[in-house]
């Protein structure tokens, strides 16, 4: 298992970089626009880590930008920590006996998300091609938030 990312949603994208950036002092290394999904995403990175940060070798914070405005209460704002796993069929399988909610299974052998006994939300990620389509995943719905 490889830790990836710790996903914060923003309201403005200019206050933020400004915040981030700026002040703290960590660096833009990515950045997505999804028209379909309607949000950007900004990776940062400490200067330490920039380099590798780049192609997934170290961790970032991913700073998600709604284009929707949504009022962010109760902790909405901390969206999920992500790791990125060798066999997600397989961590899913152990976490599943192990009497964990899988809220989004990995239907599409690529993605999930649990949540911690505390509610925290938290995004695996098949390392690599995802894993061809499999039961019982293929077909599990969705349960819960994630």
């Amino acid at each position: 298992m490889e830790y990836l990312h710790t996903m914060v949603r923003i309201r403005d994208i200019d206050a933020s970089l400004h915040f981030y950036c700026d002040l703290l002092g960590l660096l833009e290394v990515s950045r997505k626009d999804s028209e379909k999904g309607r949000f950007t995403l900004i990776f940062l990175a400490a200067p330490g880590d920039a380099e590798s940060a780049k192609d997934n070798r170290r961790p970032t914070v991913e700073l998600t930008y709604n284009w929707d405005s949504e009022n962010y209460s109760g902790g909405r704002n901390f969206g999920h920590l992500a790791y990125r796993v060798d066999d997600i069929y397989a961590v899913c399988k152990r976490l599943l006996d192990g009497g964990v909610t899988i809220s989004r299974p990995p239907r599409d052998g690529r993605m999930a998300f649990i949540r911690s006994p505390d509610g925290i939300s938290i995004e695996l990620l098949q390392r690599g091609d995802p894993l061809p389509p499999s039961e019982p995943w293929a077909s599990m719905p969705n349960t819960g938030e994630w």
